[in-house]
């Protein structure tokens, strides 16, 4: 009998339905995230201003809703960079002769040995600040998680009786790779991803932090951490609850994507 998901579970998927359609539709919930109000600068949270206002007098709460849109598209695309590049040179790494996947893994290991934010780092400092450089500094940061997987399930699908046979039977291999590889060794690659949405979300908001990211005046989380750090002694909302929302975005992602997990290997999510 299927079990339903637990309260835990409930929750994380509740906020992370509200936290894709603020990314969506972020005007249904919240009003212009730059409009500036020197009359109401620094303004405690209250039925006015449910999160506050910032040193320039804007919602915070409006921003934080719009910056849900940069924050989740920033970790989203760097996902799918990671994840394609992940999986392309995992099946390589799979299938190539001995050297070269000698070569391959060499490279995974040698990712993998540098913390993801110096890594990141490494990269914007080559490419340059901004989005475009934050997203395949992350994507690249992190693909190596992806790519140890596939690469561990190829070994395991190219020595299955079935694809011996189409060998058997003159099948190109990639007519192979299309066929019978990819669809057998893809099946966990959703669920890392979806854990793996949380981690670049977090090192989107810790670049952005550090002004690698969008650049002001953009509504972005991380970067409205950075904005309120300098007002925390009297103004803690404009930094404490943009990193509850960022929080709560990656603890959601991590708790709904373990869940998934749990389902995928067969055991008890619980």
């Amino acid at each position: 009998m299927m079990r339903l998901p637990g309260p835990g579970v409930a929750a994380s998927a509740a906020f992370l339905a509200v936290a894709v359609l603020a990314a969506a539709r972020p005007s249904w919930l919240a009003a212009d995230p730059l409009a500036a109000d020197p009359l109401h600068v620094l303004e405690a949270p209250g039925a006015a201003h449910w999160f506050g206002t910032d040193q320039l007098g804007r919602d915070v709460f409006d921003r934080v809703v719009h910056g849900a849109r940069h924050s989740l598209a920033i970790g989203l695309a760097a996902t799918l960079i990671a994840v394609t590049a992940g999986v392309t040179l995992g099946v390589l790494a799979g299938l190539a002769h001995r050297y070269a996947d000698e070569a391959l893994t060499r490279g995974f290991d040698a990712l993998s040995a540098f913390p993801l934010l110096l890594l990141a780092l490494l990269f914007i400092t080559i490419a340059g600040p901004g989005t475009a450089g934050l997203v395949g500094a992350i994507g690249i940061a992190t693909l190596p998680h992806y790519a140890r997987v596939v690469r561990a399930q190829t070994f395991v699908v190219r020595r299955a009786g079935y694809v011996t046979g189409a060998v058997a039977y003159g099948g190109t291999r990639l007519r192979l790779v299309a066929r019978h590889v990819l669809p057998n060794v893809l099946g966990p690659v959703p669920v890392l991803a979806m854990i793996g949405l949380g981690e670049a979300v977090l090192a989107a908001a810790g670049l952005s932090f550090l002004g690698m990211g969008p650049q002001p005046p953009s509504p972005e989380w991380g970067a409205m951490l950075a904005d309120g750090r300098n007002y925390l002694r009297i103004a803690w909302w404009a930094s404490i609850l943009p990193g509850v929302v960022v929080t709560l975005t990656v603890v959601s992602l991590t708790v709904v994507g373990r869940h998934l997990q749990h389902r995928f290997e067969g055991r008890d999510p619980r």
